[in-house]
C-alpha cells in the first residue's frame, strides 16, 4: 500500500510474538510496506529492548501477541503505557486464541490502540498499522505544536520583561532553542545605537546550557538585513551556507568565538521604517519543519517589538529628562562667605521623571536656599516643579520672608495644580552668615554640621504644600563660622521596606564624617546612598565661613 501522507510513512515497528512463523510472516508483511522491524520473543525481551533504546530510536509502534510465555500481551501493553518514556507508543494486539469480543474489549481497555485476530489479512494489518501511525503522528505533531506555541508565549513574556538589550537578546536566543533550534544567536542594536548585543544559547555545551554575550560592530546587522528584509518592515528569512556565514563572522571579528559556522538560517524583523532590525540566527536545518518556519519569525517579530519598546522608552525618558534639567538652575549665585555645591541624580532609565528640584537665590535679606519634591513621577510633576521653582524666584526677589514664600507657593499649587502636593524646605542665610531661618513644608529637615564635626537636624517643620493649610512661623538658628548645611530629597535615603528614620540617622553619621571639600562630600554621599535608586535625588551643600 502506498502511504497517502507523510504521517503514514515508514516506521520502526516492534513485533512481539513467541511463534517464529507468525513473527516472520508479520515482519515480512511490514517490511514489504517499507517499515523497519525489530523482533522480540517474550515480554521481558521486548520491555528490555524498549528500556535500552535511546529516546530518538524508540519504535513508533508495537505489534504484540496476546499469548506469551512469560506474561500476557495485556500486561506488556500496560507496562508500555505505564512507563513515561513509552506511554505514547501505540500498541496493536494480535491473537489466534483470544478472539472473543470480551478479549478485544479487554485489550482496548488495557491500553491497546487496535486489536486484530488471526488469521490476519495482510492488507488489514497494513491498513491498521497505517491508520494507527497516522493518528499517532498527527497527535504528536499537535502536541509538539501546542508545546511550542506555549513556549512562544512564555518567551514573548520574557522578552517584554527584559530590562536591557542584553537580557532581551538572551531571552530571544533562549526562545529560539525552546522552539526547536539546536542552538541560537540573537543580535540586537541597543537604544544607544552604538553597541550591537549578541547572545548565543547552546544547550549542547559540555557544562550544560549557557547564554554567552558578545559585542560586534553595528554594521553586522545591516548586512543581515541586506540578506533578508532590506529596508522593509515585517519579518524575513534567508539561508546562508557555511562558507558565507563563516565569512560574515570573520569580517566582523567573531571568528573563533564559538558561534556556529554554518550553514545557518537568519530571521530578521523590523517594526518601523528606518529602525535597525533584530536578527535571530539558528542552524540551517532548524527551519526544515513547518512549525519552526512559522514560529521563529513570530518570536523574532516579538523580540523586535520588545526592543522597539525599550528604544521608545529610552528616547522618551531622555527627552523628559532634558526637559526636567531645563527647569533646574543653570548656575549658582556667587555670594561672599558662602560656598555651594549641588548634585542632581535622575532615577534609573526605566523610571519616570520626578519633581525634585533645588534653588539658590541671592535676595536683599540674604542667600535663600531651597530644596523640594513634587509628589509623583510624571511629566506633570516635572512641569509643576518648574512652575514652583520659577515662582519661588519671583517671590523671593520681591523680598518676602520664608513663611510668606511657602504660603504663596501653596496658593499657586492649589489653584494651578489641584490634587498635586509638594514638599519644600527653605533656608535663608543671614547676610552676616551667623544665623539661618528655616521654613519647612513637610520636607526632610536640613542637616547642620558644626565646626567640631558634630551634626544635627534642624527638624521643626510644617505640613506639605497643596493642602491650603497655614505654615508655622520660621525658626531661627545661630550658626558658628565654618558650619555646613546639607539639604537633600528623600530619593537619597529612602529604601523600600526600611523605616525612614534609619536612613536619616545613617545620613547624619555619614555627613558628620564627610570630607570638608563640598564636591568630594557630595560625591561621597551619592555613592554611599544612591544604590539602585528608584527616585530622583537632589542634594545641596552650603558652607558658611
Amino acid at each position: 500500500m502506498t502511504p497517502t501522507s507523510p504521517d503514514a510513512g515508514p516506521a520502526t515497528v516492534l513485533v512481539l510474538d513467541d511463534n517464529d512463523t507468525t513473527r516472520y510472516v508479520v515482519g515480512s508483511w511490514l517490511r514489504r510496506s517499507g517499515h523497519t522491524v525489530v523482533e522480540a520473543v517474550d515480554g521481558a525481551q521486548a520491555l528490555a529492548l524498549l528500556e535500552r533504546s535511546p529516546a530518538t530510536e524508540l519504535p513508533e509502534l508495537a505489534v504484540v501477541d496476546i499469548s506469551l510465555p512469560d506474561m500476557t500481551g495485556f500486561e506488556v501493553c500496560e507496562r508500555i503505557k505505564g512507563a513515561p518514556r513509552t506511554a505514547a507508543l501505540p500498541v496493536v494486539h494480535i491473537s489466534a486464541t483470544a478472539i472473543e469480543a470480551s478479549d478485544r474489549t479487554q485489550g482496548l481497555h488495557r491500553g491497546a490502540d487496535a486489536y486484530l485476530t488471526e488469521p490476519i489479512d495482510p492488507a488489514e494489518l497494513q491498513a491498521t498499522v497505517t491508520a494507527v501511525l497516522r493518528y499517532t503522528r498527527a497527535r504528536r505533531r499537535a502536541e509538539r505544536l501546542a508545546a511550542r506555541v506555549a513556549a512562544l508565549h512564555r518567551s514573548t513574556l520574557a522578552l517584554y520583561g527584559a530590562t536591557d538589550p542584553d537580557a532581551l537578546a538572551g531571552s530571544a536566543a533562549l526562545g529560539a532553542v525552546r522552539l526547536g533550534a539546536a542552538r541560537a544567536t540573537a543580535i540586537a542594536l541597543g537604544p544607544d545605537r552604538d553597541t550591537l548585543h549578541l547572545a548565543h544559547h547552546d544547550p549542547g555545551l559540555p557544562d550544560g546550557p549557557e547564554v554567552r554575550l558578545f559585542e560586534a560592530p553595528p554594521v553586522l546587522l545591516d548586512l543581515l538585513a541586506h540578506h533578508t528584509l532590506g529596508d522593509a518592515t515585517g519579518a524575513g528569512t534567508a539561508l546562508l551556507d557555511a562558507e558565507a556565514w563563516s565569512a560574515v563572522l570573520a569580517d566582523h571579528g567573531l571568528a573563533g568565538t564559538g558561534l556556529p559556522t554554518g550553514p545557518v538560517a537568519v530571521v530578521t524583523a523590523r517594526t518601523k521604517p528606518g529602525r535597525p532590525p533584530l536578527a535571530v540566527v539558528v542552524d540551517g536545518d532548524a527551519l526544515a519543519a513547518p512549525d519552526e518556519r512559522d514560529l521563529l519569525p513570530q518570536l523574532t517579530q516579538a523580540a523586535a517589538l520588545a526592543l522597539e519598546a525599550q528604544r521608545s522608552q529610552a528616547e522618551e525618558h531622555a527627552l523628559a529628562l532634558t526637559l526636567q534639567r531645563s527647569f533646574l538652575p543653570g548656575r549658582l549665585p556667587a555670594v561672599p562667605g558662602v560656598e555651594l555645591a549641588v548634585r542632581y541624580e535622575p532615577a534609573s532609565a526605566r523610571s519616570e521623571i520626578g519633581g525634585d528640584f533645588y534653588e539658590a537665590i541671592d535676595t536683599p535679606d540674604g542667600l535663600l536656599l531651597a530644596i523640594g519634591d513634587v509628589a509623583g513621577h510624571s511629566l506633570e510633576a516635572a512641569m509643576a516643579m518648574g512652575e514652583l521653582r520659577h515662582a519661588l524666584r519671583a517671590y523671593a526677589i520681591e523680598g518676602h520672608d520664608p513663611q510668606t514664600l511657602l504660603h504663596r507657593l501653596d496658593t499657586l499649587l492649589t489653584r494651578l495644580r489641584p490634587g498635586l502636593t509638594a514638599t519644600v524646605c527653605l533656608v535663608l542665610i543671614a547676610p552676616d552668615r551667623r544665623s539661618v531661618r528655616i521654613a519647612n513644608a513637610g520636607h526632610l529637615p536640613p542637616l547642620l554640621r558644626l565646626p567640631d564635626g558634630s551634626a544635627r537636624y534642624l527638624s521643626e517643620h510644617g505640613i506639605l504644600l497643596g493642602l491650603n493649610v497655614p505654615q508655622p512661623p520660621t525658626t531661627e538658628y545661630p550658626v558658628p563660622p565654618g558650619s555646613t548645611l546639607l539639604l537633600v530629597t528623600d530619593g537619597l535615603i529612602e529604601v523600600p521596606g526600611e523605616h525612614l528614620q534609619t536612613g536619616l540617622d545613617t545620613l547624619r553619621d555619614a555627613f558628620a564624617d564627610a570630607p570638608p571639600e563640598l564636591d568630594r562630600a557630595g560625591d561621597l554621599l551619592l555613592s554611599a546612598f544612591a544604590r539602585a535608586q528608584t527616585d530622583d535625588i537632589a542634594l545641596l551643600i552650603a558652607r558658611l565661613d
